[in-house]
């Protein structure tokens, strides 16, 4: 599967025109999809253990979409085969006291994934200028300078936070940290029958919220504030992947493709064992041996 359609390097998202559909290619071939998924998922299962034993590099996988675009069942089905060792997942929520005591990325930084880890972030810190743009009254229990009334949240302030996403990206990537930063594109039309099945089949009640009905007034901007984030910070180094999910399979198979590419470019190797190492190994079997 050729990834570039889906990849943003630079300020050239058009949200307007981005696919949220299935490809034709692939219309009525959910059987053949669900099979590559499989793959994929053991495949990501095996440069785990080669992640986790050499300990070089960390991944950070960040989900962001509008409500009801299937970031849970996502993270559940394609990270099915990971070990729970060296995996985590962080849902950013709203800020706490203690977080806005501190500088937005505090929470961030406490949540990074290790060295030899996959970190998931289901939603992150670019919350910060996605539900702050659309709702700017958030930003003022933070008591951010210069921040005093709704009207100080200018377009100069979001240019500023964008420059930290960049350059905190920026610098993790130097520090051997892969981002794969994904916005799970959906339309309205297909938030709107996933929002009716969580009311009319039981089983799904538990997922409603009427919360999520009155963000969806809102739709409009929050495709404006996307737009904007996604062209501010997509980079060379720190693409943006902006995927189709009206149809959540398909989605999973790009995302679980993109993984694995990202993953297989990497120098993932099981550490070297050194002839003294190997000693040590051969008289402990020695004494496990003799010890009966």
């Amino acid at each position: 599967m050729d990834i570039k359609p889906y990849q943003y390097t630079s300020n050239t998202f058009d949200i307007k025109n981005a696919p949220t559909a299935i490809p034709t290619v692939y219309a009525d071939q959910k059987d053949v999809i669900k099979a590559k998924i499989a793959e994929n998922i053991k495949k990501l299962s095996k440069y785990q253990k080669k992640l986790y034993a050499q300990r070089n590099y960390g991944i950070l996988i960040i989900f962001q979409a509008m409500d009801a675009a299937g970031k849970d069942s996502m993270i559940a089905h394609i990270m099915s085969g990971v070990n729970p060792t060296g995996f985590k997942v962080a849902n950013f929520k709203q800020p706490t006291s203690e977080d806005l005591a501190h500088d937005y990325l505090w929470r961030i930084n406490r949540n990074l994934p290790a060295r030899g880890e996959i970190g998931v972030f289901n939603r992150s810190y670019y919350e910060d200028v996605l539900i702050s743009r659309v709702h700017p009254e958030i930003l003022l229990p933070a008591k951010l300078p210069l921040i005093k009334k709704v009207g100080d949240v200018t377009e100069k302030f979001f240019a500023g936070r964008y420059e930290d996403m960049r350059q905190f990206e920026k610098y993790l990537t130097r520090n051997g940290f892969i981002i794969m930063k994904f916005f799970l594109h959906i339309s309205k039309a297909e938030q709107k029958k996933r929002f009716e099945a969580r009311i009319n089949i039981p089983d799904k009640n538990w997922k409603f919220s009427e919360s999520d009905i009155a963000e969806r007034q809102y739709w409009n901007q929050y495709q404006t504030a996307y737009e904007k984030a996604i062209n501010a910070t997509a980079t060379r180094y720190n693409p943006w992947y902006v995927i189709p999910s009206d149809d959540k399979w398909y989605s999973r198979l790009v995302v679980s493709n993109i993984i694995n590419q990202r993953l297989r470019s990497l120098p993932l190797a099981y550490p070297e064992v050194t002839a003294e190492q190997k000693n040590a190994l051969f008289d402990a079997l020695t004494q496990l041996n003799n010890g009966d």
